[in-house]
């Protein structure tokens, strides 16, 4: 990787393509994909656990074949067949680059328009939940976006996506390597999220913010089904959408695999999307020609729906967004800042990187809409600490992160490795930080704030604020940086010193706002330094500048003060709907109550957690304290808790009254949406902590092993995300794991049964392609091994479709592989 600020001219891409494609990419005119290649490799006969990809360079008349009959019912886009053409896939069997150059030739040998390079998951989960690092799976996709483009392809397809990150590595390799067009889709469950929590919304905000060029849906369920989250797409989305949707649900006839929905039913549904405004169609797994003949009828001789979106103004993680419409507020936590915190200059001198999580999770629980992290302290690898804490952060809390760094160096290495779209805190006026600055903000697809200073420093007025403000807006112009996402700080000074100045800046905040159409950001506490009782000067200030348009404060969340502030402000302005928030906040609190609080706030120095939201059923204080840690994943937290409680309890106690109703209530959380797989699995490892303690201190008879489980991903498919993600899971909970790995022959799932008298199994599959290895696995479990008993999943796995395999449960998620463990075990 060249960094940007190496090559600031990286950030303004070009795509290289012909005036056709250009009218498709500014959403002009419509393109038809063709349907699946795995489908029809199946009706030709496809044994399974054989490499499709391999077919390209041992049969390539079958490939093309296959294009031509798309070719032939109007696909003006043939998919190479290339979806796991990567190293970690291919193995020995073939380079990428043969590969890509057969596979390319094959569907430039059909005729068709256009050759799509696909390119599909890696089939690893990335870190930090998983064990893959962001630069591997970026040279994985690098080399495949390499390959392609020496081939010959027209544009890439990056598809079937799932992790939100692994899709940005994927992007960026294309980016950074070639400069095709990038059609970028994801893949959603019946919840409407992906199993790391990301909605249509937000995979859309952060795809068009990264620079793809059309961004959509595909895979997991058919064309009904799909509809609303291509509804909420098309909402956020400012690039053309595409949908390639399965034709329904899979099932088993006559040992076949056929899909529910029919290509009349399927057209009708596409047609709904085509007049809500998908330019871009075609077809997943279950659709062959039939289907892609009616979608080239559809939209014949039409031109797509004009849409004019506007960029989303605001922030994302990869499960949540802070977005900012008309009068909004948000909140940045301010906690994660060395400056002036001995205890967070301490942790990170030592790496105690578990102080900084707890500071996370409680500006979270308080009620912060976004959290700064700054790791600027001269005496520490800044770029390498700050990568560090942005994964370990998103792995404990949903809140969108703002990246604070005054090095453009440890910048970049910071959100590059973001889930999610950030904000960068900061650029400035002077010329040295634009140049910077501004390139990773746009390659990266990232908010950006800029200070109202320049090289002779921090104007006295508001006319000089505004001054450099409107430089700094001009000059991300020039990159295409929407004015959605900049977001000018008009910089705090202290009124015990520069008294005169409170004023300017609050006028500062109105001029940039009326004039310049962009947000604002201010560091509200820096006003009251040198002043006693500081918070209720800062909550004065603060209430002043939310009247001037201050946007996002950047304050401490835990203060009483500061959140009944914003809660009251929020009424005012009409963000609080009829003032439902407040009144389920304040209602039941008396005037007396509120004071205390706050007084309490100011004399600590709000260093306090908040007590646990009304609702939060806790059966004592020594209980509140450990569910709370488990819940909210303070793993660091677990042992002095649990040392405390086996003081007055035995180890059966603890495990059974308190540790496994706090992984019960996580589990009814993450069924309800309210959490997603990284809290799922910061829970678990909590949870994990506290069962260690027990043993260390002489209870491991109570959590002695709960019994063993295999699990495999099924022959022919090496995609084992899913499968990790379990075996992680039921580790935590105290199962003993036998990870067989992928691509997994069935004699080797029954010789591991035997070896350890496993009785519960669990297989995966993502492919369409390779459930047959899933039902070939359990036909000889069934023969050789009658009471063991079996859990299937995987992406395209459904509860009718594990029954028709001879599956005894289906599991849809991890945290149903937990139940059925609990019910199989007895445990």
């Amino acid at each position: 990787m060249t960094p940007i600020n190496d090559n600031p001219t990286r950030a303004m891409r070009v795509v290289r393509c012909d005036e056709t494609m250009a009218a498709v990419l500014r959403g002009e005119r419509f393109l038809v994909f063709d349907g699946a290649m795995g489908t029809m490799l199946q009706q030709a006969g496809l044994e399974a656990g054989e490499l499709p990809e391999l077919l390209c360079l041992t049969n390539p008349e079958e490939i093309t074949g296959i294009h031509i009959q798309y070719v032939e019912a109007g696909s003006e886009v043939v998919t190479a067949n290339t979806f796991g053409a990567n190293r970690r896939k291919l193995g020995d069997a073939a380079s990428v680059a043969d590969v890509f150059a057969a596979a390319i030739a094959c569907g430039k040998a059909s005729g068709a328009k256009y050759v799509a390079a696909d390119i599909g998951p890696t089939g690893a989960l990335l870190e930090p939940l998983g064990t893959m690092p962001f630069d591997e799976a970026y040279e994985l996709f690098a080399e495949q976006v390499r390959a392609a483009d020496a081939a010959g392809a027209d544009l890439f397809i990056i598809e079937t996506m799932a992790d939100l990150l692994e899709m940005k590595a994927a992007i960026l390799a294309a980016k950074e390597n070639s400069d095709l067009p990038i059609f970028a889709t994801m893949t959603f469950g019946e919840d409407g999220r992906t199993f790391l929590g990301t909605s249509p919304q937000i995979a859309a905000i952060v795809l068009s913010s990264l620079g793809v060029d059309v961004l959509g849906v595909n895979c997991s369920l058919g064309p009904n089904d799909l509809r609303p989250m291509v509804s909420g797409m098309l909402k956020a989305s400012t690039v053309p959408v595409m949908v390639q949707a399965n034709a329904g649900l899979p099932s088993i006839v006559d040992g076949k695999t056929v899909f529910s929905v029919a290509p009349d039913e399927y057209i009708e549904a596409v047609a709904a999307m085509v007049d809500e405004g998908v330019s871009v169609v075609g077809g997943c797994c279950g659709t062959n020609p039939d289907y892609i003949a009616k979608e080239a009828a559809l939209v014949a001789g039409r031109a797509p729906v004009e849409r004019d979106v506007a960029p989303a103004c605001g922030i994302t993680s990869a499960s949540h967004a802070t977005l900012l419409a008309g009068r909004d507020v948000a909140t940045i936590g301010e906690r994660i800042n060395p400056t002036g915190k001995k205890k967070l200059k301490a942790a990170l001198r030592e790496g105690n990187l578990d102080y900084v999580l707890g500071e996370a999770i409680s500006q979270t629980e308080a009620g912060a809409d976004a959290l700064d992290v700054n790791a600027g302290l001269p005496e520490i690898d800044e770029a390498a600490t700050l990568v560090s804490l942005v994964g370990k952060i998103q792995g404990v809390s949903p809140l969108p992160l703002q990246i604070d760094s005054s090095d453009p160096v440890a910048v970049e290495a910071a959100v590059r490795v973001y889930s999610g779209k950030p904000i960068i805190n900061s650029v400035n006026g002077k010329q040295e930080s634009l140049d910077a600055v501004l390139p990773i903000a746009k390659h990266y697809g990232c908010a950006v704030v800029g200070l109202a200073l320049d090289e002779q420093g921090i104007p006295p007025t508001a006319e000089g604020r505004f001054a450099v403000a409107q430089r700094i807006v001009e000059e991300a112009d020039k990159y295409g940086i929407p004015r959605s996402d900049i977001f000018i700080d008009c910089l705090v000074m202290a009124a015990s010193t520069n008294q005169a100045e409170v004023v300017e800046i609050l006028r500062a905040i109105t001029m940039v706002k009326e004039r310049l159409g962009v947000r604002t950001v201010l560091g509200v506490s820096n006003v009251s330094f040198g002043l006693p009782l500081r918070e209720i000067v800062n909550a004065t200030f603060l209430a002043a500048a939310f009247s001037a348009g201050l946007d996002m404060p950047i304050l401490n969340p835990l203060s009483a003060r500061y959140r009944e502030i914003v809660d009251t402000w929020r009424v005012l302005c009409g963000q609080d709907v009829s003032a439902q928030g407040y009144i389920s906040e304040y209602a039941n609190k008396s005037m007396s109550a509120v004071a205390g609080a706050a007084g309490a706030a100011t004399v600590q120095g709000s260093t306090s957690a908040p007590a646990p939201a009304a609702g939060d059923a806790f059966d004592d204080v020594a209980d509140f304290g450990l569910r709370r840690f488990v819940v909210t994943g303070r793993k660091a937290n677990m042992p002095e808790a649990v040392s405390k409680l086996l003081e007055t309890c035995d180890a059966m106690e603890v495990i059974n009254g308190h540790l496994i109703p706090a992984l019960d209530d996580v589990g009814e959380r993450f069924e309800k949406g309210k959490f997603f797989l990284p809290q799922l699995m910061a829970s678990a490892e909590a949870a994990k902590a506290g069962f260690d303690v027990i043993k260390e201190q002489g209870g491991s008879g109570a959590v002695a092993d709960k019994g063993s489980v295999a699990i495999a991903t099924v022959k022919g498919d090496i995609h084992d995300i899913g499968k990790n993600i379990v075996r992680m899971l039921l580790e935590n909970y105290g199962y003993t794991v036998y990870d067989l790995g992928r691509d997994v022959e069935p004699q080797a799932v029954l010789d591991c049964v035997r070896e350890h008298d496993i009785k519960l199994v669990g297989l995966s599959a993502l492919m369409t392609t390779t459930v047959r290895g899933m039902e070939d696995t359990i036909a000889l479990l069934r023969e050789q091994a009658p009471d063991v008993k079996v859990f299937v999943g995987g992406a395209v796995i459904t509860a009718e479709y594990a029954e028709m395999v001879g599956a005894d449960y289906y599991c849809k998620d991890a945290a149903e592989s937990a139940k059925v463990c609990g019910e199989v075990l007895g445990a």
